[in-house]
């Protein structure tokens, strides 16, 4: 076969990474074919979602200021719901907003078609409801893909078929994948008038707030996200499956009691959903990423090689699933033998200090995994300022003694002491 019968690359999965990657490659004249199973790009995904501004700099500067994307986040929030009550922590920096925004909520959806259309407009070749059955091999080495009765062939090709990768499993690089490792998710997206928004939440005109919910699993191992967007709001859950099934529990009873929690309805009252999906989601971080991010003509990114940074407080994903596709485009356009590739997509994670994040959060996964971090210690934090802010006439007791009572009501000093020392031990 002569090179003229072939591409340079092949992406499979035209989500952020394969769309990153097909954006860089084709502007740097490369010949790419993005393929995706959905009837358009976005048509299959339900993460809602922020987006870190600086990884679409690095596809392109100013390329942020085009993006269909929602509010600029500038308060950060943290919300430990009681059974029935609530701390928030609101943390608001309107320096976020400034200069190049630190974040902004977005919807997939619209993202997703935006950007690979951007791609096509680099001269990369979008083919969508394509679903690729086999990776096409010879001598070891990957050299194309197979769909239906077509085989199309390529220097490399590039997975980004999101966190249950057929093409990596088929490639030998991943196992099937472990409930362990992953999340299930649940969203709505719950239309509301931007004025009704910016009451709620304190905000003006394009700004937003991106909130994460401790304490409203009903015990299962996970946590909730809110994000407002221009006219609605992103309201979800994400929940271990193993844990999930254990207790007997459905993620969308525990979805419609959050919706009614005294502190989350009225944030949605009078919404309408116009949204609502289910979705795998990768949760473990570096301890969960193949062995091998690469064999020859073949590389993994985003989702379907396990990268996402997930703290509790912080969660990431699609900007280092657009990270890792611009690595994977430089390590193509530096390397004309493709047996270089490989080695030099995982030096370039590293010069983009991707690797360096997800290990420097690489323990986190197990801190989040302890079931008093999703339940008991909520409760216990609203009970303790139950005790603080309530006056009923009569002599209060001494607070050290009040607090003390509280605490022992939800853990023994040898729990405490263990959790403690866990944290210490994950950051």
């Amino acid at each position: 076969m002569s090179d003229d019968e072939k591409f340079d690359a092949i992406i499979i999965g035209a989500g952020p990474a394969g769309t990153a990657c097909a954006y860089v490659l084709a502007k740097n004249g490369k010949s790419v074919l993005l393929v995706e199973r959905g009837v358009s790009a976005g048509s299959k995904n339900v993460t809602g979602g922020r987006l870190y501004t600086y990884a679409l700099e690095l596809v392109e500067p100013g390329l942020y200021q085009e993006a269909p994307l929602e509010r600029i986040v500038v308060r950060e929030q943290i919300m430990l719901l009681g059974e029935n009550s609530a701390t928030t922590i609101d943390y608001v920096n309107y320096d976020f907003g400034q200069d190049v925004p630190q974040s902004y909520s977005v919807l997939r959806a619209p993202f997703d078609e935006w950007f690979a259309a951007q791609a096509e407009a680099q001269g990369a070749m979008l083919a969508p409801g394509v679903l690729v059955d086999e990776l096409l091999e010879a001598d070891g080495k990957i050299v194309g893909i197979k769909a239906g009765d077509d085989e199309i062939y390529a220097t490399v090709v590039i997975a980004a078929d999101g966190v249950n990768s057929f093409i990596a499993q088929k490639a030998g690089l991943r196992r099937d994948i472990d409930a362990h490792t992953v999340g299930v998710g649940v969203k709505e997206v719950i239309e509301l008038p931007a004025n009704v928004i910016e009451d709620r939440f304190q905000v003006t005109g394009g700004e937003g707030a991106a909130r994460v919910l401790i304490g409203c699993s009903g015990n299962v191992l996970g946590g909730g996200f809110l994000y407002t967007n221009t006219e609605s709001i992103s309201l979800g859950l994400v929940l271990n499956p193993a844990d999930l099934a254990g207790q007997g529990k459905q993620i969308h009873e525990i979805m419609q009691e959050l919706k009614m929690h005294p502190a989350i309805y009225p944030l949605i009252k009078d919404g309408t959903t116009v949204e609502y999906g289910a979705h795998l989601v990768p949760e473990v971080g570096y301890h969960a990423m193949p062995e091998k991010l690469y064999r020859d003509g073949l590389l993994l990114v985003g989702d379907a090689a396990g990268m996402v940074v997930n703290t509790g407080t912080i969660i990431r994903g699609i900007d280092l699933a657009i990270v890792s596709g611009v690595a994977a485009a430089q390590a193509i356009l530096k390397n004309e033998n493709s047996s270089n590739v490989g080695p030099a997509y995982r030096k370039e994670l590293e010069n983009l200090e991707l690797l360096a994040t997800m290990k420097l959060y690489a323990k986190f996964h197990e801190l989040m995994g302890n079931r008093r971090m999703v339940a008991t210690y909520p409760a216990m934090a609203n009970d303790m300022l139950q005790v603080l802010f309530a006056v009923d006439g009569r002599l209060p007791e001494r607070m050290d003694k009040a607090m003390l009572k509280v605490l022992k009501k939800h853990v023994t000093f040898g729990q405490l002491l263990a959790d403690g020392w866990k944290g210490f031990k994950a950051v």
